[in-house]
């Protein structure tokens, strides 16, 4: 198999053109280059181009196989462009010499979770949890391995100990009324959603999950008023006959 380095990472051109600098201008050139290497990284992550944004990581990568955060932001990268195993790949190296490092194992549980390994990805994340239990963002990704794994009571608890943490973060909010609803806890789940849409940062997606859930409960006029706030006309008028089936209205 090859691995992630192999297949991703390739030294810049004009460092293997024939008649090119010596080995001393390829790393002067090479350090003058990072600074722009960042820079398209960061740029490409902005856009959503996380596969270029992992080219970019790669080649910087490829110069400094020992720093953490640059491996940090490959692996990120390569999980969000759908690669999460070679993601998983570089942070199981890094975590070789830094084994109770917890944004290593955050990032490995997160990628075993995008890589449907459910297990591994609980286990990883118990260990991050383990290694900084002060860190709600540990404690939500766990509550997310929780929830896919069915044990949605505990991922309740783990959201609660993330909010401790990090009160009304409208990401925690919007996981944990969904577990509370795939526990049958509908009313907490509104109430949870609520909050979490209230919040100024709150997305367009926790709007929508919260309409569903208000369908559900039978309040299929608020829910359709609430996904109009996003979405475009058309798109609103097809979704508004879904809402008024859950919530058991007629057309």
């Amino acid at each position: 198999m090859i691995s992630a380095r192999a297949a991703l990472l390739t030294l810049p051109l004009l460092a293997a053109c024939a008649g090119g600098p010596s080995p001393a201008g390829d790393d002067r050139l090479a350090d003058a280059v990072e600074p722009s290497l960042r820079a398209a990284a960061a740029s490409a992550e902005a856009a959503r181009d996380y596969k270029g944004a992992a080219q970019h990581w790669g080649t910087l990568y490829q110069r400094h196989p020992r720093n953490a955060d640059i491996a940090l932001s490959l692996a990120r990268s390569l999980r969000y462009a759908g690669q999460p195993q070679q993601s998983a790949d570089i942070m199981q190296a890094q975590l070789e010499a830094r084994p109770a490092d917890a944004d290593l194992l955050t990032e490995l549980g997160k990628d075993y979770l995008a890589a449907d390994r459910v297990k591994l990805a609980l286990g990883i994340l118990e260990q991050a949890r383990a290694a900084a239990p002060g860190r709600w963002d540990v404690h939500s990704a766990l509550g997310v391995a929780l929830d896919n794994a069915g044990r949605y009571d505990e991922a309740i608890q783990a959201y609660a100990r993330a909010l401790a943490l990090s009160p009304d973060n409208p990401r925690v909010l919007n996981n944990m009324g969904l577990s509370q609803a795939l526990a049958g806890k509908l009313d907490d789940a509104v109430a949870t959603l609520s909050r979490a849409a209230d919040h100024p940062r709150a997305s367009s997606q926790v709007r929508q999950n919260l309409a569903v859930l208000l369908a559900l409960k039978g309040d299929g006029a608020q829910a359709e008023k609430l996904q109009r706030q996003d979405l475009p006309p058309e798109m609103a008028r097809n979704n508004a006959a879904i809402l008024r089936a859950l919530a058991g209205q007629r057309e």
